[in-house]
């Protein structure tokens, strides 16, 4: 069954030490994005959290975020250095008068200097902490992954009535499609006669002119297509993998063959029922572009 690239997932692990909590928001994405927002402490292990996000989400805008807390719910505070902060304004005054600048130094500017702002964090081993965000992270790409499949079951339950709906289009195009060099010659021999009642008109002409218009309204193959088309498309929806991109495709093809229909056919009824089949497959299109 195909996902959704939507999901939300939340989980914590932690020792004696400190917790971590690994907190996962995934939206959708023509790729693999992922972007991880965790204290410095973390970032030797930050390519291993990539990589495990990636192989098991494949597609889709991956935030990662992660927080340290002190065991027993205790809150980790940060808290602003004086000297240093003083040390840099006193920098940044020098720098003015020096170079004959002029400006004032905003509290931003300071906050965002080096070690202003820190926090005080356990001395935790890198096993330890390699192993409770680790294992947060399990929990949480999990919880990610059920929600993806959640979601996925209703694209794939909306998607598969919109398909049912398009191909019973297609049968009426069909059982159309034929009519349409027969009633053109009808309307031909009807508009000839009411131009000159009297004048005979040969029978080959005619028939050469309905062969002409029948092959260039011709729509058989394009029909054919779109049954191939929906019988892929029903094959990938009920598949597992990230077929989401095979899906758009799909959904483009199955455009062109429609419009192409539409541009041919040269009747009003066969243009409703493109009309109809655009309008099914815009909504699926839609669907399609947050299928993983």
């Amino acid at each position: 069954m195909i996902e959704s690239m939507t999901g939300y997932g939340k989980s914590s692990a932690g020792s004696d030490d400190a917790v971590f909590a690994v907190e996962i928001r995934t939206l959708n994405h023509r790729f693999c994005d992922v972007s991880i927002k965790a204290p410095h402490a973390l970032l030797a292990f930050e390519g291993t959290i990539r990589k495990k996000a990636a192989d098991a989400l494949v597609r889709g805008k991956i935030d990662i975020f992660i927080t340290q807390e002190a065991a027993g719910g205790t809150r980790i505070l940060p808290h602003w250095d004086r000297e240093v902060a003083g040390r840099y304004r006193e920098i940044f005054g020098e720098m003015s008068r020096e170079l004959q600048l002029s400006g004032d130094i905003s509290l931003g500017l300071l906050a965002a200097q080096k070690e202003v702002i820190s926090t005080d964090v356990p001395d935790i081993p890198q096993e330890t902490m390699e192993r409770n965000v680790l294992g947060a992270l399990e929990g949480a790409l999990e919880a990610v992954r059920t929600m993806r499949a959640t979601e996925g079951a209703a694209l794939a339950d909306d998607i598969a009535q919109r398909l049912a709906i398009i191909e019973e289009l297609v049968k009426k195009m069909t059982q159309r499609a034929p009519e349409v060099p027969r009633i053109w010659r009808l309307k031909l021999l009807d508009r000839l006669k009411k131009l000159e009642p009297e004048l005979a008109f040969d029978p080959q002409r005619i028939a050469q002119e309905v062969a002409f218009f029948a092959d260039r309204c011709d729509v058989s193959e394009e029909i054919a297509r779109m049954g191939s088309h929906l019988e892929q498309f029903r094959t990938l929806l009920a598949g597992n993998g990230a077929t989401g991109r095979q899906l758009d495709f799909l959904t483009q093809e199955m455009g062109r063959e429609i419009n192409t229909i539409g541009s041919k056919a040269n009747d009003i009824t066969l243009s409703q029922l493109t009309v109809a089949a655009k309008g099914e497959l815009e909504k699926i299109r839609e669907q399609v572009q947050n299928v993983m």
